[in-house]
């Protein structure tokens, strides 16, 4: 079984771009933050912004920012917005002449969509605003030559 990062990747995005204080970032920047080619980044970025997480800037010093407060964002929205379609697939035509196909279906799907249901309550208590807030934590604030403390630098 295969898994998606879009989910992951998205949430980098989302954080990373929290982080940035309003200002612009390239999705060469990103690209490097998550270690990826650029045009991955800029299809994820597409599907964030069609789900209404980002915008963009064009032109020199553009890029991409969040188009409303990360604490606004949680991860259930980045969720929606990269991973389309089921969590779960059921498989297709039974033997309705057994007596697991006839029910299997009907029976894994009222599973399956609690199953999702839960995910996305959990997903829906985590707001971007809290991610990054733990990736600065634990990424320490560093000193400068002056002794004053500074946020640690994203990307």
């Amino acid at each position: 079984m295969h898994l998606s990062t879009r989910a992951a990747v998205g949430v980098h995005i989302l954080t990373l771009l929290a982080g940035s204080e309003g200002q612009p970032v390239s999705s060469e920047q990103v690209a490097g933050s998550v270690n990826t080619n650029a045009a991955v980044i800029r299809r994820i970025m597409q599907l964030l912004t069609r789900a209404g997480l980002v915008t963009s800037r064009l032109g020199t010093g553009g890029g991409a920012m969040l188009a409303r407060p990360a604490r606004d964002i949680t991860l259930a929205d980045v969720y929606r917005a990269v991973e389309p379609g089921a969590l779960f697939t059921l498989h297709e035509k039974p033997n309705p002449l057994c007596p697991v196909g006839r029910c299997i279906v009907p029976e894994l799907d009222r599973h399956f969509t609690r199953a999702r249901r839960a995910l996305e309550d959990s997903l829906e208590r985590t707001t971007i605003a809290g991610i990054l807030a733990v990736a600065l934590r634990q990424a320490g604030a560093t000193t400068n030559s002056s002794g004053a403390r500074k946020r640690a630098k994203l990307a």
